[in-house]
């Protein structure tokens, strides 16, 4: 067993590491000012950002949820990686070789990193058997469907043999026990013993959003196949398909970029929709699309403003409408506006594409059509319009839906359309509309249950207990004053420059909490080696006030371009000082008053101090 990873090191990695390109492959970051950026939080579900990453200092913080950390503590709370892990990962990532105090080389048989190393290694065999006789009917599947050799490498399909134990031979081999075999879901337990998952299969690779493989979708070829149509790598330590997305690695960075995001049905539609250029599109793997989906599809997205495209397309079939009914259930979830496109005569993106080609399926997506247009023709067509009864029932069916239109602009044309489909005067629809708007929610219904009909005791059990926020100090300008000074000191102590920070520490502050910060800082100051970082300023504060060092070097500063940026740290700490030095003139007036005039030393001495003080503050402003 490997040793621990000398500290060196550990700092050394860290300092290499981008962690804006970390947390990048699972939020999508935008500019928050200058050296800050800012997403919607990996840890709790919100609909505008708060979560701030500072790539300079290697920080983020969540000032929702009070999530705070590093490179290392971002990797060990979304992938659940130990530690020791994290560093190994990061180490890898920039080809930084390790030293352990022992002398030993890292483990290699941790829990995750074996797993994906089985995997990984599982996809590269399946790529590697598409290429044998035994996989021509392989072949002909993705042939007849419009897909080439070149297409099969570029979404790393693969060919799972017709074996007992072909894949566990293979990967044994290759040092991987049956446990950790067993443990990824590549191999299960029978009367005669451990064998493959997957057998005479098409095989896609199922990657994380980071790009690593963690389970497999297997599609059923044969005969006497007696399995289901589709197979996918059971729910493992790292493969939850409530959560993972198929092709969202490949059309994340297109997602962030062009704020729409198309979700498909199946494997072979996502392939088509990127050869045809519809690059943003993913799926979801066996299961249907889900709360969990849609937070993870919400940070790449950048899902806060509303300006955001989702669009799903679905079969024209009835699984078709009815999943796209489900989707309507959970749209309220996005910020972002939601469509449906369905071709009219229900081909699904892979078939219109090999009937039709690569312009088809463009045209297909531009085309589509707003998500509550689609539900209520939906809704309207399980009724008999040509009655009044049936009028009245369709009416209180899709009223309720035009009610929770969010865009309150939107509402008044629906309620018009709604008029115009049922063949009914506007004032009794726009009723209907209102009634159904105020009338409290029943158990099932979309949305929430309200906060005013809840116990006091129902709504404490749902809010969390968070971490002190620097939001919650006080809003007086002498703790604001406190506050700013202390973000300048710690994210460009450089530039308030090292005489500007020795006075600032000595000056006295109000806020008892901000003034264990200031300590932090005077502490580090008065090393041996003087340079102000946030880890340094870290390990010398009480560990409950960690947290608060954190968000202070993270939260954004005023400023937003970076010439201005260094007039405006020194700016603010200089008015802390100057503060400092109006309290202490103060108190040498004070002083003075008290003074026997006929003491000549001791009152000449108050008048020289206080010239020298009135001095440095004119100084001060002058700088």
């Amino acid at each position: 067993m490997a040793g621990r990873i000398r500290q060196s090191d550990v700092d050394e990695v860290k300092a290499r590491t981008n962690i804006a390109d970390i947390v990048g492959e699972h939020v999508s970051l935008k500019s928050a000012g200058v050296g800050s950026m800012k997403g919607l939080c990996p840890f709790h579900d919100e609909r505008s950002p708060s979560f701030h990453v500072r790539p300079g200092l290697g920080y983020y913080h969540c000032f929702g949820c009070g999530e705070s950390g590093d490179a290392y503590t971002f990797l060990q709370r979304m992938d659940h990686v130990s530690f020791t892990e994290a560093v190994e990962r990061l180490a890898g990532r920039i080809g930084f070789e390790l030293h352990y105090e022992d002398g030993g080389q890292a483990s290699d048989h941790g829990n995750r990193a074996r797993l994906l190393a089985a995997n990984q290694a599982a996809a590269e065999f399946f790529v590697e058997r598409l290429g044998s006789p035994e996989a021509e009917v392989g072949r002909r599947f993705l042939g007849e469907r419009g897909f080439d050799a070149e297409a099969a490498r570029r979404f790393g399909v693969g060919f799972a043999p017709k074996s007992w134990d072909a894949l566990t031979g293979h990967l044994k081999a290759r040092g991987f026990t049956t446990d950790e075999l067993a443990a990824s879901g590549l191999v299960s337990q029978g009367d005669r013993g451990v064998y493959d998952r997957f057998r005479g299969r098409l095989v896609w690779p199922i990657r994380d959003v980071t790009g690593q493989t963690v389970g497999f979708g297997a599609r059923r070829l044969l005969d006497d196949d007696k399995g289901p149509k589709y197979l996918n790598t059971p729910e493992t330590a790292i493969y939850h398909k409530s959560q993972v997305l198929y092709g969202l690695d490949l059309a994340k960075r297109d997602i962030a970029k062009t704020h729409r995001v198309v979700v498909v049905e199946g494997y072979t539609d996502v392939m088509a929709c990127h050869l045809a250029g519809v690059t943003t599109a993913i799926a979801t793997c066996g299961t249907s699309f889900g709360v969990d989906h849609i937070k993870v599809l919400r940070r790449v997205l950048g899902d806060d403003s509303g300006v955001g495209e989702v669009v799903f397309t679905f079969d024209g079939d009835a699984a078709g409408q009815q999943a796209a009914m489900r989707a309507f259930g959970e749209e309220q979830r996005f910020a972002a506006q939601t469509f449906v496109a369905v071709a009219p005569d229900g081909l699904d993106p892979c078939d219109l594409r090999l009937a039709r080609g690569d312009a088809a399926v463009r045209t297909l997506i531009d085309s589509r059509t707003p998500l509550f247009d689609f539900v209520i023709r939906h809704t309207l067509a399980r009724y008999d319009l040509e009655t009044v009864e049936g009028r009245v029932a369709a009416l209180r069916a899709a009223a309720p839906v035009v009610a929770e239109i969010r865009d309150p602009a939107m509402r008044p044309g629906y309620t018009r359309e709604l008029a115009r489909m049922l063949g009914v005067e506007l004032g009794e629809v726009t009723r209907a509309v209102r009634s159904a708007s105020s009338r409290p929610k029943q158990a099932g219904e979309r949305g929430t249950q309200p906060a005013a009909s809840r116990t006091e005791a129902d709504q404490a059990a749902d809010a969390p207990e968070r971490p002190f926020s620097i939001t919650q100090l006080p809003g007086d300008p002498a703790t604001r004053l406190e506050r700013d000074a202390l973000q300048a000191m710690l994210q460009y102590p450089d530039a308030v420059g090292d005489e500007l920070l020795r006075h600032a520490v000595d000056s006295r502050f109000g806020n008892p909490s901000l003034a264990v910060i200031r300590d932090g800082i005077a502490s580090v100051l008065a090393a041996p080696d003087p340079a102000v970082r946030v880890d340094r300023v870290i390990a010398e504060v009480p560990a409950p006030f960690a947290g608060l060092v954190q968000q202070l070097a993270v939260a954004p500063v005023p400023q937003r371009v970076e010439g201005e940026l260094s007039a405006y740290v020194q700016a603010v700490v200089s008015a802390l000082v100057d503060r400092e030095l109006l309290r202490q003139k103060s108190e040498l007036l004070g002083r003075l008053q008290r003074t026997d005039r006929t003491d000549l030393a001791a009152y000449g001495a108050l008048q020289r101090a206080l010239v020298e003080i009135e001095a440095e503050r004119r100084s001060l402003r002058a700088d």
